[in-house]
């Protein structure tokens, strides 16, 4: 058991010990803030003692006169108005590294409560290109995937595609009037595209146009056999490209159910929210009241229009539902960006008014998560909304291009000797990660302004620095006569130098990072961990000689170099981002 988990573990029993009733769920141990404050604290005691309305710096008092951490810690003092500050003892740290050296763990263990979790992310539109504003919600959602999935979860992964709605009415009437066949060989999505914009634009100045559209979706919708054999082609010609975007990003889903998908389910859920009096009429339509919630009191859920129609509510509530019988989750996250907050709001409120949170097999509402994990815009230099210069909405295909070729540039710079494929290979994964890179670091909930000079830098914290410390790491074990990675036996690591702490500590909270990522739904504290372990790497590679140290001593820094890479590469998979052996 990891050092962290051993103190959690006897603090449980501490606490057990003077609250026997206390809920233990929320008594963790964390990496002190400060280092010379101790390597782990606690606060969580003082939110046991405000509960009980008791003086929590006793608690703290208490708690420690049961505390048994003799054996994982030098000492822990109480601080402030009742924190416990844990002190490792050098001879835990050298174990836990030591123990990570020979493949016991990578400090961190997968969870003994895995639950299972279904992220929805990306949800590109049928029949138009994929563009800039999709890379938050695809890197992020993925990014989500990787870490619960590495902590030993169960993640059902799940693109609800926009493949249904009145666009399809236009797209419908463009491809048997518009539809130049050569061009939709050569660029699919390009020729929808242009028969889309033509037939939006004309339906705005022509009501015969518009009343085509509707004559052709709602023959679409009653079945028409000629429109549904045009609406899989687009459908089938769109997959194409959504593909090949993800196959560039590494990104996988286990499930791509678009929105026609649940559309035979919406006329019975509307049905069934009527007959339980959850919605009622309005004004014509029929709409979700939530009188009892302050937040929503005065913000109804449309689920059936005037005109009988139904929308994004009524197909949201039927995902919901699906997903809770398929899959029986214990949580759903949803990856989209801020403004539809109000509509996630409304979305769970109404479907707890429904089904009261459970899912079929008997999970009860306490036990199921609704996560709404929102994220900012991305801003162009001038501040404003990212386009081209022609005010155009950048297309994802484009982005990833130029990445790679403004990284092939760095590359061929600092590498004019490595052969062209190679540095091709190079550049791929370091544009690709830097902008992954660059749209994970920030705190999701803010906007970011998009800068190729800053996320392609080679210094300060991106992705191509990380990527340059990992294969000055690989270098070194290159120059190492033969030695390219710890072989055993394994050495017994030593910790001599204030540097070598440091690093050795840094690693120790790889797994508390990975697990407060999960909780939070934040890889931005991944990416600021990565970035502190290869500054404080560089801090010990100058600092303590590895290739020209002592026999013992060389084998030692050699394993916490070793770690260290292996660190980094599996923080930035976690990330979505690969690694090149040398740069």
């Amino acid at each position: 058991m990891l050092p962290h988990k051993q103190i959690e573990a006897r603090l449980h029993s501490a606490v057990r010990a003077v609250l026997p009733d206390a809920d233990l769920a929320g008594v963790l141990v964390r990496p002190c803030p400060d280092a010379k404050f101790g390597d782990y604290q606690t606060t969580s005691l003082m939110a046991l003692a405000k509960a009980r309305k008791s003086n929590p710096r006793q608690l703290a008092t208490d708690v420690l006169a049961k505390l048994d951490v003799a054996e994982v810690c030098e000492r822990v003092d109480i601080a402030g108005a009742g924190f416990l500050n844990f002190w490792l003892k050098p001879s835990v740290l050298q174990a836990a590294l030591t123990d990570a050296a020979s493949g016991k763990h990578l400090f961190f263990e997968p969870t003994p409560q895995p639950r299972t979790a279904v992220i929805d992310f990306s949800s590109p539109n049928v029949a138009k290109p994929m563009h800039v504003g999709h890379i938050r919600s695809t890197i992020l959602g993925d990014s989500l995937a990787r870490t619960l999935r590495l902590l030993g979860h169960r993640v059902v992964t799940d693109n609800h595609i926009g493949d249904w709605g009145t666009q399809f009415g236009m797209l419908l009437v463009g491809w048997k009037r518009e539809l130049d066949a050569a061009a939709l060989q050569a660029d699919a999505i390009g020729e929808m595209e242009r028969i889309y914009k033509k037939l939006s634009a004309e339906c705005k100045e022509n009501p015969a146009t518009l009343e085509a559209a509707r004559q052709e979706l709602v023959k679409l919708q009653g079945g028409d056999v000629e429109n549904l054999r045009i609406w899989r082609e687009m459908i089938a010609l769109s997959q194409v490209q959504f593909d090949t975007i993800y196959g560039r990003l590494g990104v996988n889903f286990d499930h791509t159910l678009g929105e026609s998908f649940y559309n035979p389910r919406l006329a019975g859920i509307v049905e069934e929210l009527v007959a339980q009096g959850i919605a009622r009429e309005s004004e014509g339509a029929l709409a979700i009241f939530f009188e009892d919630s302050p937040q929503l009191k005065d913000q109804p859920a449309l689920i059936r229009k005037s005109d009988g129609g139904f929308n994004y509510t009524t197909t949201d509530l039927a995902t919901l539902a699906h997903r809770l019988e398929t899959w029986q989750p214990d949580e759903i996250i949803y990856v989209t960006d801020g403004r539809q907050q109000l509509h996630f709001q409304q979305i769970f409120a109404g479907f707890r008014k429904w089904r009261g949170g459970k899912a079929e097999g008997g999970k009860q509402k306490a036990e199921i998560k609704f996560a709404h994990v929102w994220f900012g815009s991305i801003l162009g230099e001038d501040g404003k909304p990212f386009k081209t210069r022609s005010g155009e909405t950048v297309k994802l295909a484009d982005l990833l291009d130029e990445a790679e070729e403004r990284a092939f540039k760095v590359v061929s710079e600092k590498s004019a000797d490595l052969p062209e494929a190679q540095r091709r290979e190079i550049a791929r994964v370091i544009g690709l990660g830097a902008v992954k890179y660059a749209d994970l670091l920030p705190n999701r909930q803010s906007d970011y302004v998009f800068s190729w000079d800053k996320m392609l830098a080679l210094s300060g914290n991106t992705a191509p620095y990380l990527q340059y410390a990992y294969a000055r790491i690989r270098s070194i074990f290159r120059k190492a006569e033969g030695t390219p990675s710890i072989q055993p036996p394994i050495p017994s690591i030593q910790l001599g130098q204030p540097e070598e702490v440091a690093l050795a500590k840094q690693l120790l909270t790889f797994g508390l990072t990975l697990e407060a990522v999960a909780e939070e739904y934040r890889p931005n504290f991944l990416c600021n961990y990565l970035y502190d372990l290869a500054g404080r790497f560089t801090s010990f590679y100058e600092a303590c000689p590895v290739l020209k140290a002592e026999p013992e001593v060389r084998a030692s820094r050699l394993a916490l170099c070793e770690l260290t890479a292996r660190v980094l590469r599996q923080g930035l998979e976690v990330l979505g981002i690969e690694v090149v052996e040398q740069m």
